[in-house]
């Protein structure tokens, strides 16, 4: 684990375990949660919690797609470094955007025509891999960009390839008072279900560190990976 950095999966997730409302990338708990009575009230919590997360973020392209960042005016920088793995999602004017808010901006990518690689920024580094290799990129970000804790916050989908390899060393979550439902809904872990015994390995197994109440009928749940 010292080869690379502490990993924390922070995440907002409903009490049945959704982090979005539905299937669509036009539902979002983001833009939707503000607009539920009940569920409004609280929500704060969770953005202030966030902004004492780890100065290293990392999420996907498809996440920041679906929150606008391909369209907003430019950002004022913050000094939070963001790392984000994505094909496809991102435009120029996404990594644009991206650049300008972040520290240091660190794009994790397969595709050689990405276009990432058009942009001339000092702030951009670029990881390119034939296949996503998570354990490679951990790496990579800690011994050649110093990143020493990381806070991940991305889909179901790499969420479970971080489960599945063992990537995992805290889990922070923040569980609203809502029920969502639809077994077609992005949960906090996604991808392929186990099926076999064999595969128990696979799992991860936590032991809880902190159960805090807080307004609203909102808990925050913190957990160290233990398997």
């Amino acid at each position: 684990m010292n080869e690379r950095p502490i990993t924390t999966l922070f995440m907002l997730m409903s009490v049945d375990g959704k982090i979005s409302t539905g299937r669509s990338d036009d539902l979002d708990v983001d833009s939707d949660f503000p607009r539920i009575i009940g569920v409004k009230e609280g929500l704060h919590q969770y953005y202030e919690l966030e902004q004492t997360t780890d100065l290293w973020s990392l999420n996907s392209g498809r996440v920041q797609a679906k929150i606008g960042v391909n369209e907003k005016a430019l950002p004022h920088k913050t000094p939070v470094s963001f790392v984000i793995i994505d094909n496809h999602h991102l435009t120029k004017h996404g990594i644009e955007y991206m650049c300008a808010l972040s520290k240091e901006f660190v794009l994790v990518t397969s595709n050689p025509q990405h276009p990432a690689f058009q942009i001339n920024e000092n702030n951009l580094h670029i990881i390119q891999q034939k296949k996503l290799n998570l354990k490679e990129m951990l790496f990579i970000l800690k011994q050649d960009y110093g990143c020493e804790r990381i806070t991940i916050q991305t889909g179901g989908t790499l969420n479970e390839l971080f489960l599945r390899e063992k990537l995992f060393d805290y889990v922070d979550i923040v569980v609203a008072p809502i029920l969502i439902g639809g077994k077609e809904t992005s949960t906090l872990i996604d991808g392929y279900s186990l099926t076999s015994t064999d595969e128990l390995d696979k799992l991860g197994v936590l032991h809880l560190e902190k159960c805090q109440p807080l307004d609203n009928s909102y808990i925050r749940l913190t957990y160290k990976v233990i398997n």
